[in-house]
């Protein structure tokens, strides 16, 4: 008998998503990010909870899309730097409650990968952003999608570096699961 507990699942083909609208699922989707710290010592992770979306998937299997992050959801399990983080020297929440991207063009390349180009929004802020997601479910009802991403944050206007601990970008996976609207 053949041990399958070690075998990779076999890739989901893009050409298994049906055109049509769907709907962001908040409970099957997550945001998260790490960012190095402390001059490179430490890495501080966090999610955002709140989470929306939709998309549009048309006949030729290409895809357009908005996912829409309320940025007061951000949660590091600390308190005091989630009050930092969602202040002026960052998200600014109270003046910029949502980060948005809006992806203006999904296209399936092989096996179960998807190169995404559009424009990520964080205060006011638009830039363009392009990475290669993975399918990594896909039925008549739901299709999840998986990317990680690079966000500089300085690109948006958040320089707030004291001493220099914060360098880099941040790491973003996001892992959003659609289901037929």
């Amino acid at each position: 008998m053949a041990d399958t507990a070690d075998s990779a699942p076999a890739p989901v083909s893009p050409s298994a998503v049906e055109a049509g609208r769907w709907v962001l699922d908040p409970a099957g989707s997550t945001v998260r990010f790490r960012h190095r710290t402390f001059w490179g010592l430490g890495t501080v992770t966090g999610v955002f909870t709140g989470v929306s979306g939709e998309g549009e998937v048309a006949a030729d299997g290409s895809a357009r899309g908005t996912l829409t992050i309320d940025a007061a959801s951000l949660d590091t399990r600390n308190a005091k730097r989630d009050e930092h983080l969602r202040g002026k020297d960052f998200l600014d929440v109270d003046h910029h409650p949502e980060i948005v991207f809006v992806a203006s063009s999904a296209v399936p390349g092989e096996s179960a990968a998807v190169a995404v180009d559009g424009e990520l929004t964080i205060l006011d802020t638009p830039r363009p952003l392009s990475f290669t997601a993975r399918l990594t479910e896909a039925t008549a009802d739901a299709v999840t999608l998986t990317a990680e991403a690079d966000v500089d944050r300085t690109r948006f206007g958040m320089t707030w570096n004291r001493l220099g601990m914060m360098p880099g970008a941040a790491a973003m996976t996001v892992t959003a699961r659609f289901t037929r609207r």
